[in-house]
């Protein structure tokens, strides 16, 4: 039978990075061609933040490793190292999925210990990527949330958040929730090629417009701006303006950082997709994963105004961009241990 060799105890030849996890099995579907979703049973849902006190929260939830988005530079490529995977098309299309997660959520929410913060989804991995059509985690996820008093923000960019508008617009009556979708790339030809596994820019347009007339807000992640591509007033301004008829309540925008191994998988398509610009990049990230204070500086002054221009308020604190630590170029060039949300 198809099914045979993905039954539970089945050799598959997973990589042995996945046994330390709780493997169950590997499983391969025609409805998603190209995926590897391997399953796993994990041991704990909550992932307290390192480094908390540059971030606006302390505490994680990931039900997914790796996404099917495949947006070419995405930070959070370095964690499928860990995992004996790598960081470029593993990262896109082995996607590991903690099936257990809000079950294993909702015990450690239960704790005498708990305190109640602030938990975001969405900060590694979209939790609304392709997978959660099939494996539907989100909505135990925010019960889970909800039902506890634990206040909750999430990040997407995927539309299948609509399906659970109805749950989250219930979980707001009760809790503090923050919504934010993702839209950085407007024009649909460098969205095709960048972002080649998300919703279109139209359809996140849509998204925005669902959220809000649901009652909810729903802030705008205008990031990462890519230089030379994204960043110039015609095309910041033609978004903006585009984000603020959808209804958004706030915008936030920042400039691409290129961390590990997501600098090189990033590097590689820009050589095959706009090889003009490949000089530019490497002196701009000379010091390693951060645009140099000057260019910041320009962004800022560039996409201030514009967000002003639309009436849109500025950045917000669940999803405020994080400063980026002084460092010099030898330190910055050293190899680092990804970051594990």
């Amino acid at each position: 039978m198809r099914w045979d060799g993905q039954a539970v105890g089945v050799d598959d030849g997973a990589l042995p990075g996945l046994q330390r996890m709780g493997f169950i099995r590997s499983v391969r579907s025609p409805q998603f061609e190209g995926m590897t979703f391997h399953e796993i049973l994990c041991k704990s849902a909550l992932n307290k933040v390192p480094n908390a006190a540059m971030l606006p929260f302390r505490y994680t939830v990931n039900g997914y490793r790796g996404c099917s988005h495949a947006c070419r530079y995405c930070f959070a490529r370095p964690t499928h190292e860990y995992l004996d995977l790598d960081a470029g098309a593993d990262f896109d299309t082995q996607v590991v999925v903690k099936t257990n997660v809000a079950d294993v959520l909702r015990r450690e929410l239960s704790r005498r210990s708990w305190q109640r913060e602030t938990v975001a989804l969405g900060t590694n991995t979209d939790p609304y990527q392709r997978a959660e059509g099939r494996y539907a985690l989100m909505p135990g996820i925010i019960a889970a949330l909800a039902d506890s008093g634990t206040p909750f923000s999430i990040l997407t960019k995927g539309t299948l958040l609509r399906r659970d508008l109805p749950l989250i617009t219930e979980a707001a009556r009760h809790v503090d929730v923050s919504i934010a979708v993702s839209l950085a790339v407007g024009d649909p030809e460098l969205h095709k090629d960048v972002e080649p596994g998300t919703p279109t820019p139209q359809a996140r347009l849509g998204l925005i417009a669902a959220v809000r007339e649901a009652g909810l807000d729903c802030h705008v992640m205008v990031a990462p701006v890519l230089p030379h591509l994204t960043d110039s007033v015609t095309h910041l301004d033609a978004l903006l303006g585009e984000i603020a008829a959808a209804g958004a309540t706030g915008v936030t925008a920042f400039g691409l950082h290129l961390p590990g191994s997501t600098r090189g998988w990033f590097m590689a398509w820009l050589e095959r997709s706009h090889p003009e610009l490949v000089a530019v990049y490497r002196e701009l990230y000379g010091c390693g994963a951060y645009l140099p204070s000057d260019y910041k500086k320009m962004l800022h002054d560039r996409v201030t105004p514009l967000i002003a221009k639309h009436g849109l308020a500025p950045d917000r604190r669940p999803f405020r961009a994080v400063a980026a630590p002084a460092v010099d170029c030898a330190e910055a060039l050293q190899p680092t241990q990804p970051t594990l949300f």
